[in-house]
């Protein structure tokens, strides 16, 4: 709890008035190796600490006692004037465009999802618990359509294209593969650059010939799905967990071991955005369906959504209590799954701003959440219990598992017509799951 609500300060963004405060605490003002990052968050713990003793007088006081931090040009020590600071730097010119053109394009996303809600609630014609009953039917008939070898070394995460023709893998090899679908026996193209193992991969879901993949190395890269290199997204502090694309496909979220998730112009390869709100390393990363949101979640136990129109914070998520890994809204626009370390996977209702329901789901953490994109009917969560499961997405009930894999299972993706899932593990394979009927010729099952 303490980090919890340590992640909720907010602590100066200038490091010599952190180091001015830190002095007049009693604190040394910077230890061996320490970074300014590092500082603030030494800063921000020591202020929660402080809070919770109840010593919020002394820390009071510290803060009008605190000595400027920059000294007016040409003018006496002794006439130093406090220093007046941000606890927000000023956004880029670009970071405004992209928030206006995110603005224009979540409005239209949204109107068009609120219209087509109304249509089904108040025509007499469209039966959507039918629809809903058929689709959730579809998914407990799920069963292996083909299995096959994806590298040499665990996979790390997968990805659908556009159109669900082509399937993108990797590993902790550093290489990804983009795969045809439905039957993964032929690779399209491989892709090497990264000095480091690949912790995700994703399509962009306005390109079929467009995906990023996120590394070990601090760095995402751009790739055309032939192979060839576009650009690298260069910034972070640490090594990268999970990635994904806007809905419009412009631009794409990073998440860290830095504490910090990034948001990049897709054309250009220009930082937008480093935010940070996290007490600890920064794991998951998704956008809402509508393109307005991004949510966060991290090893903090804590999930954020955020606002990309205007960069606020408008919902901590706490109910987890060991790290979360894996977050996803559904197409309703007010459902939002996570699952964590905790072995459970937890529904929130954005507009009651609270935990709706709570899924014991696996045996072992939860690796990743995905709901069905085109509806939301179904959900889908991974584990390192070497299983996935499927969900209702009305009432959150069991439908099926999905047993194949030997290790765990670490990442999932589900085509956008919904009818094929696929799971990668440590064991090495790609599986891909589908109640289309297969010939028993046309599979190829390790």
């Amino acid at each position: 709890m303490m980090n919890c609500h340590a992640g909720a300060l907010a602590v100066p963004t200038n490091d010599m008035v952190v180091t001015a405060r830190l002095r007049r605490l009693g604190e040394p003002i910077t230890l061996f190796g320490e970074r300014e990052m590092e500082r603030r968050d030494r800063l921000r713990m020591l202020t929660a600490k402080l809070d919770s003793e109840g010593q919020l007088d002394k820390l009071m006081k510290a803060h009008e006692e605190e000595e400027p931090a920059l000294m007016t040009s040409g003018q006496d020590a002794a006439e130093e004037e406090m220093l007046e600071y941000p606890f927000c730097t000023e956004g880029s010119k670009e970071l405004l465009n992209a928030r206006v053109d995110i603005a224009k394009y979540s409005s239209v996303r949204a109107a068009r999802r609120l219209q087509r809600a109304r249509l089904k609630r108040e025509t007499p014609c469209e039966d959507e618990d039918g629809e809903m009953n058929a689709s959730l039917k579809q998914a407990g008939n799920l069963a292996l359509d083909c299995s096959e070898f994806g590298d040499d070394r665990p996979l790390s995460g997968c990805s659908f294209s556009k159109d669900g023709e082509f399937l993108a893998t990797c590993s902790i090899t550093g290489v990804a593969k983009v795969w045809k679908a439905p039957q993964i026996s032929s690779i399209v193209s491989t892709l090497k650059a990264h000095t480091e193992r690949l912790t995700d991969v994703a399509f962009s879901p306005a390109n079929n010939n467009c995906l990023a993949t996120a590394s070990a190395d601090r760095t995402a890269k751009l790739w055309d799905s032939d192979g060839t290199l576009v650009r690298t997204f260069e910034g972070h502090l640490d090594r990268l967990a999970r990635i994904g694309f806007h809905p419009s496909g412009k631009y794409i979220g990073t998440a860290s071991f830095d504490k910090t998730w990034r948001l990049w112009d897709v054309d250009t390869g220009v930082e937008l955005l480093l935010q940070e709100g996290h007490s600890r390393s920064v794991y998951g990363i998704a956008f809402h369906h509508d393109g307005s949101l991004v949510g966060s979640c991290g090893l903090d136990s804590l999930a954020r959504v955020w606002d990309l129109r205007t960069g606020r914070s408008v919902l901590a998520l706490e109910g987890h209590v060991k790290p979360v890994l894996s977050m996803s809204f559904s197409p309703n626009g007010y459902h939002l799954a996570t699952g964590g370390e905790d072995n459970t996977c937890r529904i929130w209702d954005l507009r009651k701003r609270r935990s709706l329901y709570v899924i014991p789901a696996h045996s072992n953490l939860v690796s990743n959440v995905k709901f069905e994109p085109r509806e939301g009917y179904y959900l889908v969560t991974a584990s390192y219990d070497t299983t996935a499961k499927v969900w209702s997405g009305k009432d959150f009930t069991h439908v099926k598992t999905l047993s194949g894999h030997e290790s765990k299972v670490t990442s999932l993706d589900i085509t956008p017509d919904g009818e094929c899932i696929a799971t990668v593990s440590h064991d090495r394979t790609i599986k891909l799951w589908s109640s289309r009927s297969c010939d028993k010729e046309g599979m190829d099952v390790d």
